[in-house]
């Protein structure tokens, strides 16, 4: 099966459905050549925080992206700095979609939107796709795949694309840590006895590091998309939403702290559905990861107990945001009914992390 023979939408779901009258009206206005046939919308089903839609008339496909619904933190969620992004990156870096329009009229479907050309291919979230063998060598491809990509985004020279003038890389993680932790203060709603440890530690063991690169900071494998015939190719990477410039090994603990093991707690594997793809057999374990990185780039990793630590404490505060919404019913999505109790796991196993290392 090719890529383009690949089904990797669903039917929108309930309450998140678009204005498709004016949504055509839109596209016909704002793009040229496009098909006179009925626009059709389906939905991409990962994902807990933007929404992302497949668009075709015709022959014609974009891929929609929208906040989600209800009020979001401030600075979250932002379609024009995502959009900005995708366009000072797209041609030093392919894997990232090229962005046709940004709206920032909420008349059309409710919300500021941006629409991007649509990348074809598969996805490894919890289970291989039929298309791709479940064996133990293609774990190891994928997870080499997935460092590999990751190295070649941090050597980008982000000086020569308009990041530039859209970033500020000194005092990166000192800004990042504060920032992070009024997220979670703002939107608290149980008491987590161990946050108050947590937040000295974090505060007064924030690592110096003077080198900056183009980060993803949402870097992993459900955000990936890979050539089926050949897993050493990604076909795209997606959700660009948190990219900026900054010490490249944050970036790095957050991809760790999404790279779920088998050996981890069941809470970890089981918290967002069903185990990650990384669980199966093949895959490289988070120090292994971490050590193909090295490897690649020469940097030292002596201080990535931090950064992972950092790493799942954000984590905690994404998950928290997202019950927040749920909880003062801006969201109706039973899959967060039970985040709160996601959040306080994630604080604690970061604290635990801070004590013993990674």
């Amino acid at each position: 099966m090719t890529a383009s023979e690949i089904k990797d939408t669903i039917p929108v779901r309930t309450g998140e459905e678009l204005n498709v009258e004016r949504l055509s009206a839109y596209i016909r206005n704002k793009i040229t050549d496009v098909p006179a046939e009925d626009l059709f919308v389906e939905q991409f089903p990962s994902g807990h925080s933007n929404l992302t839609y497949l668009l075709k008339i015709g022959d014609w496909e974009a891929v929609l992206r929208r906040p989600p619904l209800g009020p979001v933190a401030a600075k979250a969620h932002d379609m024009k700095r995502e959009s900005a992004i995708l366009q000072a990156i797209h041609a030093k870096f392919p894997l990232a979609p090229k962005p046709y329009v940004y709206e920032e009229d909420e008349s059309i479907i409710g919300s500021a939107f941006f629409l991007m050309e649509r990348r074809k291919g598969v996805v490894f979230d919890s289970e291989y796709p039929g298309e791709v063998a479940a064996t133990k060598e293609n774990g190891r491809i994928i997870s080499d795949t997935m460092v590999k990509t990751l190295v070649d985004l941090h050597q980008i020279d982000y000086s020569k694309t308009d990041l530039v003038n859209m970033t500020k890389p000194e005092g990166f993680m000192e800004r990042q840590v504060q920032s992070w932790i009024k997220r979670y203060e703002k939107v608290k709603t149980d008491e987590v006895p161990q946050f108050a440890q947590l937040k000295k530690w974090l505060l007064h063991h924030i690592p110096v590091n003077s080198e900056s690169s183009i980060i993803h900071y949402d870097y992993k494998c459900n955000n990936a998309m890979f050539n089926p015939n050949d897993l050493t190719e990604m076909t795209g990477l997606f959700d660009w939403e948190m990219t900026t410039v900054g010490d490249p090994l944050a970036d790095l603990g957050v991809t760790l702290s999404y790279w779920v093991e088998d050996s981890d707690p069941d809470f970890f594997k089981q918290a967002f559905g069903k185990p990650p793809i990384t669980t199966k057999s093949g895959f490289y374990s988070r120090r292994e990861f971490a050590q193909k990185y090295a490897e690649y780039t020469g940097r030292d990793l002596s201080n990535l107990s931090y950064y992972v630590t950092f790493a799942y404490f954000k984590l905690a505060v994404i998950v928290q945001q997202i019950y927040f919404r749920y909880k003062n019913g801006q969201t109706k999505d039973k899959r967060f009914a039970q985040f709160h109790m996601a959040t306080a796991i994630l604080i604690s196993y970061a604290n635990e992390i801070a004590k013993k290392g990674m």
